[in-house]
């Protein structure tokens, strides 16, 4: 039998293998094959420092609007921007600055190539709006960042203790949604997976993006319709499960990505960094311990009634895993339905899209 042609790839370096037809041959697929090593220097040179190069770039630009504008929010805007950007540029923009098209690049995507980078998207786009917003609202920077802001010299060096490092977190966040798309020659050392793997990595990511959506919802309505709202913390809804419920909503979809990698046979252990490096910045860098330790020190200062609220709350409640108690905790149900729907739509527009 005759061995498929090696045809240039218009989405990047690496062939692809066209099928032998007699008609002409409709988009080439990605190839995803198995044996390579969790680091090479392949992944090295065309993922990783393309990444920290383009991290590093959004952070300088995004340090000098926020010594402009003495707001260092400007981080927390480029934190969904950046790893979309990053996502976008490398799964389409590179391409279509060589000449490719959108609709050719678009149709060389495999189904879960597709569906991470719609994840992507929607991860960045919802937390970009909800931080848009907020700073609309308050006409000011974050809070918890006003503290450190008064320390002598902080602009001087906010690159290289704030914006830089972040950058490198970014950079390592995104692996799992950019090797799939830089380097296509890696796999999974892992043999392929039954069907249900893919219905829990989508059925992860709706349950982690209906949490965050759902936190975000109920944090505003209880702001709005509570008289009280000043001098209590929000606990109903998803707030009832645990105290930072939209950050545990953020864990459970970066957890999705390499989930949904490995259902597909397309996972390199490396990418496992990804969500890991995102745990570790919620939980220890910038996520919950920062967030309570700044309402700590403002609630004190101006409003002690609520420092006494939120003392009770951390008496009841966990910071970022819920308890073995929230089983029956009607909230944790709904979040779980969320995902549960979320891998039926997903199994049904696969179905559809095979009937086509």
């Amino acid at each position: 039998m005759a061995s498929a042609p090696v045809t240039t790839a218009p989405y990047g370096p690496g062939p692809s293998y066209a099928p032998i037809t007699p008609t002409t041959p409709g988009p080439t697929r990605r190839p995803h094959s198995v044996g390579t090593a969790p680091l090479d220097v392949g992944i090295l040179r065309n993922t990783i420092i393309p990444s920290l190069k383009l991290h590093s770039a959004l952070a300088v630009f995004a340090y000098a609007a926020g010594r402009a504008t003495n707001r260092l929010e400007t981080k927390d805007w480029l934190w969904p921007t950046g790893q979309v950007a990053n996502a976008w540029w490398s799964a389409v923009g590179r391409h279509l600055v060589r000449g490719a098209s959108l609709s050719t690049v678009w149709q060389t995507m495999n189904r879960t190539e597709t569906l991470l980078l719609t994840g992507v998207t929607l991860w960045g786009g919802r937390l970009f709006y909800r931080i848009a917003q907020r700073s609309v609202q308050r006409r000011g920077d974050e809070p918890r960042y006003e503290a450190v802001k008064k320390d002598s010299g902080f602009w001087n060096k906010a690159l290289f203790t704030v914006y830089l490092p972040e950058a490198l977190f970014q950079a390592v966040i995104s692996l799992p949604f950019t090797i799939p798309f830089r380097h296509q020659a890696i796999g999974s050392l892992l043999p392929s997976s039954p069907e249900w793997v893919n219905a829990a990595a989508v059925g992860l990511f709706s349950a982690g993006f209906a949490l965050e959506v759902l936190a975000d919802w109920q944090l505003d309505q209880s702001k709005r319709g509570n008289a009280g709202a000043e001098s209590r913390m929000c606990r109903d809804g998803v707030w009832s499960l645990v105290r930072h419920p939209s950050y545990l909503g953020d864990a459970l979809v970066h957890f999705s990505f390499p989930l949904l990698l490995y259902a597909a046979g397309m996972l390199s252990p490396i990418e496992l960094l990804g969500p890991v490096a995102n745990y570790v910045f919620l939980r220890y860098v910038g996520g919950d311990r920062e967030n309570e330790e700044s309402q700590e020190a403002r609630y004190l200062r101006d409003n002690p009634e609520k420092k006494v609220d939120l003392d009770r709350y951390r008496q009841t409640k966990n910071s970022f895993w819920p308890d073995v108690r929230q089983i029956t905790n009607r909230w944790a149900w709904i979040v779980i339905g969320c995902g549960l729907a979320g891998a039926a739509l997903e199994k049904a527009t696969r179905l559809a899209a095979t009937q086509i």
